[in-house]
């Protein structure tokens, strides 16, 4: 793991980062002061249930599963996160040990917020806090459609359900309609194989909803994604 001590330009932050594009000259010092930049191997851990892992994060470059172990072994994964995405703001609040795993699906770049940075913006930055806001909400409808769609929905549906999931305009607000994704990374995000989702992904294909291509999807229809099993 690498680190980039450099403080972290203003133009820069306002790419990697939505939240910060409505902070006043004072709250963006205090940001680009308190954000450090790190690198992580796939299928390294980023960090592990249990863990104070003291950093409100986001992700630069790469993909992140979150998700869990059971202790039989089955791997839970809660959602996937994409360039633009920032996670883990309700464990900072709480100033409790991380609840799941984290791990870098591919090679990942992050940004990471240290707490006393966070507080200082959830105590003093109304727009900040309007990001919070926004992003816990968008948060909780996204885990309550993940535990009915798990436990009502075949893997097809799964699958188009989670691909739905990563182009949500305020988890991931700078996505396009095309996700760099391997077929693997689709199944360990959706709990199925990546034999089970290349046959998913080819149905939905033949369905019209998204196109394969090299190195991942370009999504036609996302609306019909969004819907898919109903």
């Amino acid at each position: 793991m690498t680190a980039k001590r450099i403080m972290i330009a203003s133009d820069h932050l306002n790419r990697i980062a939505a939240w910060s594009r409505g902070l006043n000259e004072q709250e963006m010092a205090v940001a680009r002061a308190g954000v450090v930049e790190k690198s992580f191997k796939a299928n390294g851990f980023i960090c592990m249930r249990g863990d104070q892992f003291d950093y409100w994060t986001g992700v630069v470059t790469g993909l992140v599963r979150v998700g869990n172990v059971s202790r039989d072994g089955k791997a839970i994964s809660f959602t996937g996160l994409t360039a633009g995405a920032w996670f883990g703001e309700g464990t900072i609040l709480k100033n409790e040990p991380r609840g799941y795993d984290v791990v870098a699906l591919r090679d990942t770049q992050l940004a990471l917020m240290d707490r006393a940075t966070f507080h200082w913006l959830f105590e003093n930055s109304v727009a900040f806090n309007r990001f919070l806001v926004r992003q816990l909400n968008e948060r909780l409808g996204q885990f309550m459609g993940l535990l009915q769609h798990d436990r009502m929905l075949d893997a097809t549906a799964r699958l188009a359900r989670c691909i739905a999931s990563l182009f949500n305009p305020i988890l991931y607000p700078d996505v396009t309609r095309h996700l760099e994704i391997t077929q693997e990374e689709l199944g360990a995000l959706s709990g199925i194989s990546r034999q089970n989702a290349n046959q998913c992904l080819k149905t939905l294909e033949k369905e019209g909803l998204l196109r394969l291509e090299y190195g991942g999807v370009t999504v036609v229809d996302l609306a019909q994604l969004r819907r898919y099993g109903e």
